[in-house]
């Protein structure tokens, strides 16, 4: 089914649709638990491993920065277990190795969202480090130090009010990009152009439930960096699964509707 624009129609949904996302993805992380908590290891140990780095570097702030700004790249590590919601849909049970090497994420269209995503997220850590420049005039080495500033000082809780006011515009902004368009451009037949069309779409129709969608990933996010990234091994592929099923929720895709070709019998032209 398609819109007067060409562009997949978007399907209705209500208040609650991000719960059963949620409910249902709980499900399918237990159908194929060992390559999916594998995949969410590798994404844990991957996190920890930067910010241990950044943070052994005496630079506080830009661990905290840069893992709060792990949003911004999250799609894209994602593609895994958006492969794994596609094979499960259709009984398939996948393998570690299908989704760490998702082979139709690996095209043009990919790349330009991915590199889209790095780009606002360079355009996050320029602005947190202005809202942190304007805040204060001392460098803070260590987490507690920059933590005990940013909670017990004026100008550390001005710093949280203008850095939480930008961060989560770019943020949303961010989200309303992605939120259809990423597990979307798993099928070589759809261009980036449509992906990010018919996700902004998605999010203009259903506001109010996307938002509720958006703010329940932050907390997770959240979740994650408070037990020092422990709980991604399990969060991450959960949301990844989820998302997936709201991508599904969402876009009346006649073509997504018939289950892709497997990509060893596709033609090239057919991945352009």
């Amino acid at each position: 089914m398609e819109s007067r624009t060409g562009l997949p129609a978007i399907n209705d949904i209500d208040a609650t649709a991000p719960f059963r996302w949620l409910a249902g993805a709980w499900g399918d992380l237990w159908k194929a638990p060992v390559p999916l908590f594998a995949y969410g290891f590798l994404i844990s140990m991957a996190s920890l491993a930067l910010t241990w780095g950044i943070y052994e570097t005496n630079a506080a702030f830009w661990a905290l920065a840069l893992t709060f700004g792990f949003v911004f790249v999250a799609p894209m590590l994602a593609m895994g277990p958006y492969e794994a919601g596609r094979r499960l849909e259709t009984g398939e049970k996948p393998k570690l190795g299908q989704i760490l090497f998702v082979r139709t994420a690996m095209r043009q269209d990919v790349a330009y969202l991915g590199l889209a995503l790095l780009l606002i997220y360079f355009f996050w850590g320029r602005m947190a480090q202005l809202v942190y420049g304007l805040s204060t005039y001392q460098l803070y080495e260590t987490i507690p130090d920059f933590l005990r500033f940013a909670a017990s000082t004026q100008e550390g809780h001005n710093m949280l009010i203008a850095g939480s006011i930008v961060g989560g515009a770019i943020a949303f902004l961010t989200f309303t990009l992605v939120v259809v368009s990423a597990p979307m451009l798993l099928d070589p037949r759809n261009n980036v152009f449509a992906a990010v069309a018919t996700s902004f779409r998605a999010v203009s129709r259903h506001p109010g439930p996307l938002l509720l969608w958006a703010v329940i990933i932050a907390i997770l996010v959240a979740a994650c960096a408070v037990s020092g990234f422990a709980a991604m091994v399990v969060i991450f592929p959960w949301l990844g699964l989820a998302s997936w099923r709201a991508y599904r929720a969402l876009v009346a895709e006649e073509t997504a509707q018939r289950p892709l070709k497997p990509v060893a019998t596709m033609k090239t032209s057919e991945l352009s």
